[in-house]
């Protein structure tokens, strides 16, 4: 599948195409970004992620982010590592799951309430259908969360995330997401003195 009309398939290449579990099957415990622009985004997820409502967290991690003080149905994450994953205090169920190989996921239509990627989305080669299964599994009017800063594993990363800066990335992560059928598509920039800056992009699903 065409990803994007006029971006070549070499777009979504990586400089290391090896299996992208081997990559990650050390667990990291570490954060991404740093306390400002953690904090940057658990005030978005807690203006935009409804309350006990059941969540997807993608392409996540031992930490999640979310507001320590909101209660939710269920949090449901995935990730590459089961180690971190397991960590996460957050999580009701987990799953491991390759979505470079595999973008098909494993869950009910209209399942969830809303949906996060944090500091994620530079890896993926097949973006537009991983959103497009977001979408199917959101409820409708449910709210999609993509965050990012200026870090990344540059060896994984494609390589037109590479040649493009914040703003750019900005406009490209709303671009999948126009692309997959969300609408009420905004973003969001955190950019505090002395922290990492943070690009958020939402949107919300359409009728399943």
């Amino acid at each position: 599948m065409e990803q994007l009309p006029g971006l070549p398939a070499a777009a979504f290449d990586k400089a290391d195409s090896s299996p992208d579990a081997a990559f990650y099957e050390q667990p990291r415990f570490v954060t991404h970004i740093d306390d400002g622009a953690i904090a940057a985004v658990t005030e978005t997820y807690r203006a935009l992620l409804p309350p006990n409502g059941v969540l997807l967290d993608l392409m996540s991690s031992w930490v999640s982010h979310l507001p320590p003080e909101v209660a939710y149905a269920s949090v449901i994450g995935h990730g590459m590592n089961a180690e971190e994953l397991a960590a996460n205090p957050r999580f009701s169920r987990w799953f491991v799951q390759d979505l470079n190989a595999d973008p098909t996921l494993s869950l009910d239509d209209a399942a969830f309430d809303g949906a996060c990627l944090c500091v994620s989305v530079q890896y993926l080669q097949r973006p537009v259908e991983v959103f497009q299964q977001v979408a199917r599994v959101l409820k409708r009017g449910a709210p999609f969360i993509v965050s990012f800063s200026n870090r990344c594993f540059p060896s994984k990363a494609v390589a037109i995330w590479q040649a493009l800066s914040g703003p750019d990335q900005q406009r490209l992560v709303s671009a999948y997401m126009q692309a997959a059928g969300f609408g009420d598509i905004g973003s969001r920039t955190s950019t505090p003195p002395g922290s990492d800056p943070l690009w958020m992009v939402s949107g919300r699903a359409a009728a399943s």
